[in-house]
């Protein structure tokens, strides 16, 4: 009898004889040593067997009377006792698919890899219902980011390519990592600059300035999607795009209101030496990565210091610029945390509500409104507590002003180029672009 043979076993008679006394910790470590002798198949067997969902209605959650601190009410009480026992099984769960996760990438199987980050996913709701936190679950996301970025650089490098195995590229993403994001961003936030950094890195490579246009002739190639972002002068929108690309000067930050003067494009994982092509002229070889998009960063209106004719310029290239770029995926319109939306604001409203969903759109972007400097609202903001917030005022103006303008169906995000609140939510609709 082999060694496999005695493992399989032992977790039979575990299972007939000790089930009311099994552990979830005891069943996540199971997993994981199965996982280390590649016995895949048994080790999601353990895992759907001893760590499954619980089903539809087999328990509420009340997180005020689990966070009480009243263990002598927890042992007595039968609901409580049952949640704690579910939550239990949640953080269990979710390691040990994560561990699963973790191996395929590391192994080299984006395939299965993904299916596991997809099981994830499907946790969330539950996760959230238990009132579980980023800290409680201990979920290691960088390293699943990191094993899905070492995936995305072998398939760069032409892994799969005419591969005869079970993998099927035709089904994958433009980039593994944006599976990861997507379970994620669904996930309790962690907000670890670590991730972030590791997460940017693999969906950020290289970045480029390639024009700046005061005209739709002026406007490069529409060979891949693009994301604008708009918004009042000193918003901080340049501050926004470095923190989202995790570059330092990517988009021109300045004192000086209205310094952006056009409509800046920079592409995002284009081909190499790109950079060496535009500033010297010279024929450099290779293509763009296939999750290449521009980010366009559009002039600030109301504050900048400018003529009303350079206004007036600016405000009609807007009108054909959102009309007819075919590629155009997303407007990121940007607004004080603080103050809300002024007036000029109310002026993007109500051009976009004309755009979005007209006859004469000539692509099928998305409208986002995205509140900045969230930070300022609260003393001591940190990216770990306190990362920002917005008051109830300034938000029911903004609501109320969004549906009199005509675009109350936008999301709202909340963010800080200071402590990077916001960073996953707003990347999930930068993807939009990338996919494109």
């Amino acid at each position: 009898m082999n060694n496999h043979d005695i493992a399989e076993r032992c977790i039979t008679e575990r299972r007939i004889s000790h089930r009311s006394s099994m552990l979830p910790l005891e069943s996540a470590a199971i997993v994981r040593g199965l996982l280390r002798c590649h016995y895949i198949e048994e080790a999601w067997e353990v895992l759907e067997d001893e760590l499954s969902l619980p089903l539809d209605g087999w328990v509420d959650f009340d997180t005020s009377k689990i966070n009480d601190g009243d263990d002598e009410l927890h042992l007595e009480d039968e609901a409580i006792r049952r949640q704690l026992e579910v939550r239990d099984i949640l953080i269990h769960r979710a390691r040990s698919i994560g561990s699963i996760a973790s191996r395929f990438f590391y192994e080299e199987e984006p395939t299965a890899g993904m299916n596991a980050i997809q099981k994830l996913k499907e946790m969330a709701e539950i996760v959230k219902e238990s009132g579980l936190t980023a800290e409680e679950l201990g979920m290691p996301w960088e390293r699943f980011v990191r094993g899905a970025a070492l995936c995305e650089s072998k398939r760069r490098d032409g892994k799969w390519d005419n591969d005869k195995s079970e993998e099927d590229p035709s089904q994958w993403p433009c980039n593994f990592v944006y599976t990861v994001l997507d379970a994620m961003i669904t996930f309790p936030p962690e907000n670890k600059d670590v991730t972030f950094e590791a997460l940017c890195n693999a969906l950020v490579r290289r970045t480029v300035f390639v024009t700046g246009a005061v005209d739709m002739d002026g406007c490069p190639e529409a060979d891949r999607g693009e994301v604008a972002f708009i918004g009042r002068s000193n918003v901080g929108k340049s501050s926004l795009v470095n923190m989202l690309t995790n570059r330092k000067s990517l988009a021109f930050t300045s004192k000086t209101p209205g310094k952006t003067q056009q409509f800046n494009y920079f592409s995002v994982n284009d081909k190499p030496e790109l950079a060496r092509q535009i500033r010297y002229g010279d024929d450099v070889p290779g293509e763009k990565d296939r999750d290449s998009f521009y980010i366009v960063d559009l002039p600030g209106f109301g504050f900048a210091k400018v003529p009303q004719q350079q206004r007036q310029q600016w405000s009609d290239f807007m009108d054909k610029y959102f009309l007819q770029r075919e590629t155009l995926r997303v407007i990121f319109h940007l607004i004080d945390a603080r103050h809300g939306p002024t007036d000029e604001d109310c002026k993007i409203m109500q051009k976009v509500s004309t755009i979005i969903g007209s006859k004469e759109q000539q692509n099928n972007a998305k409208y986002i409104i995205i509140l900045t400097k969230a930070d300022k609202n609260v003393k001591n903001a940190s990216s770990q507590r306190n990362p920002g917030k917005v008051t109830e005022s300034v938000r029911d103006k903004l609501v109320d002003t969004m549906k009199a303008n005509g675009v109350g169906y936008a999301p709202i995000v909340l963010t800080s180029a200071e402590t990077r609140l916001g960073r996953d939510e707003v990347w999930k609709y930068l993807r939009l672009a990338a996919e494109s």
